[in-house]
């Protein structure tokens, strides 16, 4: 499948700021099954992208900006030819040995009712693939999508006690009870095509998608959607990966100085209509 992403970010600042800082993780690399056709990120203000690869070996784009800063534009154009792998990531940039991936961190800590849902819902399944998707359907049965009550501090644990949250709560609560029965786990954000058939609201959802992977001794890293309740298919696009979102978050920085902030977001990830013919 070959896909297009267009996907705009605007900051609007009331008064005016005094400047920015942002680092992007907007920049997908190729691996099996994912070829990037073209990519191409550009800042509204005139600036320099400094690129260079965080520990994790994700593509990155710095950039500072001084004010007065009254409105700031990130935007994203590009195509990714993929491929179906069943879930199974191969031919990526690892730095660390898949152990760093059972660390725990402030976003996906395990408190005792998730470690209790974890186990009951494994209990008596020896297969660690069967285990997690087990644990996988059970979270998609468990969990109510709703954009409401969480934000990007919540923690596994407080988005599992609400029932309720968005892909990053529901990857954040895979994480946190796979690395409970021993399998390393890390946080991945990318896209996900609009109308790829998925059982929850993904089209429209704003700061793209994200999903989990787990590791399996020989076999690898192999990626979980619990908000979808399958694998990665081939309308998935890969971006990064983390301990956490905040590892892995498509955009971060901050802006100093100035008054009231807001945030504008479009986004649209659908198949290209150049496919290529095979």
């Amino acid at each position: 499948m070959r896909i297009h992403v267009n996907h705009a970010t605007t900051y609007t600042y009331e008064p005016p700021a005094n400047g920015a800082i942002q680092t992007l993780r907007l920049t997908p690399r190729n691996h099996d099954g994912q070829y990037v056709v073209a990519w191409r990120i550009e800042v509204s203000e005139s600036c320099r992208l400094r690129t260079h690869e965080d520990a994790f070996g994700n593509l990155t784009h710095t950039f500072a900006l001084e004010g007065p800063l009254s409105q700031l534009r990130v935007q994203v154009d590009g195509e990714v030819e993929t491929q179906e792998t069943d879930g199974v990531v191969r031919g990526t940039k690892e730095r660390f040995p898949p152990s760093l991936f059972m660390r725990q961190t402030d976003l996906t800590g395990c408190d005792e009712a998730l470690r209790s849902f974890a186990l009951d819902k494994t209990v008596g399944e020896g297969d660690r693939i069967a285990r997690l998707h087990l644990l996988m359907d059970a979270i998609a049965a468990t969990m109510t999508f709703d954009t409401d009550p969480t934000n990007a501090g919540t923690s596994a644990a407080e988005a599992f006690a609400l029932k309720r949250g968005v892909c990053q709560d529901y990857a954040h609560i895979f994480i946190a009870a796979a690395r409970h029965l021993g399998i390393p786990a890390r946080y991945v954000s990318g896209y996900l095509v609009g109308d790829a058939g998925s059982s929850a609201p993904t089209t429209g959802q704003q700061a793209g998608h994200g999903w989990a992977e787990a590791h399996i001794e020989g076999l690898g890293w192999v990626g979980f959607d619990p908000t979808n309740r399958q694998c990665p298919t081939e309308a998935y696009i890969r971006l990064a990966v983390g301990l956490d979102y905040l590892g892995a978050a498509p955009v971060r920085g901050n802006r100093y100085g100035g008054g009231e902030e807001s945030l504008a977001v479009a986004l649209n990830v659908d198949q290209s209509s150049r496919q290529i013919q095979g």
